[in-house]
């Protein structure tokens, strides 16, 4: 028998309610979000004043949950940017956003970031012409992602390269012909506000 037969999984929507914030991407979480502003529980309720502590640790779950990283990962990520020039939180933010999924998600190839790192891992897309199937590999400027020739038939990738076709890509990628070309890092401005990361550092930085 498994042993996560009898562990307790959490719905994704009542994640969101709870954070006041669609941390998974996924479009119906806005249309949820717009339609139940407030946290799950039964009756309405208005958000409960929080702790210091209490909003630390929800800026950071934000941030965990929408990148799809473990604990472990993320405070790797802020004592990585904490050694660059530059803002910490921001710096954390860019290390993120330039995550192979992460890029893979912003180009239009994925409608979603877990749908990004599943294909990911299963070998579905190249880097530079090589196979890469690790979702946290950090991709630089001038990086060449494709999709492998035996998967570029699949239906969810040529529906989503279709729909993301018409949709303008943040200022740092480019997607021509299939192609997603890394033109630079990305800048905080670039990066679309999922929390606030200056209250994460300062979590971490206890």
């Amino acid at each position: 028998m498994s042993k996560n037969v009898n562990r307790k999984v959490t719905p994704k929507g009542k994640i969101v309610r709870r954070l006041g914030a669609n941390v998974f991407g996924n479009p119906k979480y806005d249309k949820l979000l717009a339609k139940k502003a407030t946290p799950p529980g039964g009756a309405p309720r208005r958000r409960a004043k929080q702790s210091i502590y209490g909003l630390q640790l929800q800026e950071k779950q934000k941030i965990r949950l929408a990148y799809g990283v473990s604990e472990k990962q993320l405070r790797a990520v802020y004592v990585a940017a904490k050694k660059m020039d530059g803002v910490t939180g921001s710096n954390m933010l860019v290390l993120l956003e330039s995550r192979f999924d992460n890029v893979i998600y912003r180009l239009g190839y994925c409608v979603t970031r877990p749908q990004a790192r599943q294909l990911v891992r299963h070998g579905h897309f190249l880097v530079n012409g090589r196979k890469v199937d690790m979702p946290g590999v950090r991709l630089n400027p001038g990086d060449v992602v494709t999709v492998r020739e035996n998967s570029a038939e699949m239906v969810v990738l040529k529906q989503n390269l279709e729909a993301a076709a018409a949709v303008s890509k943040p200022a740092w990628l480019t997607l021509e012909g299939g192609k997603g070309t890394i033109v630079r890092l990305p800048e905080r401005a670039d990066i679309p506000n999922i929390a606030d990361e200056q209250i994460v550092v300062e979590f971490y930085s206890k």
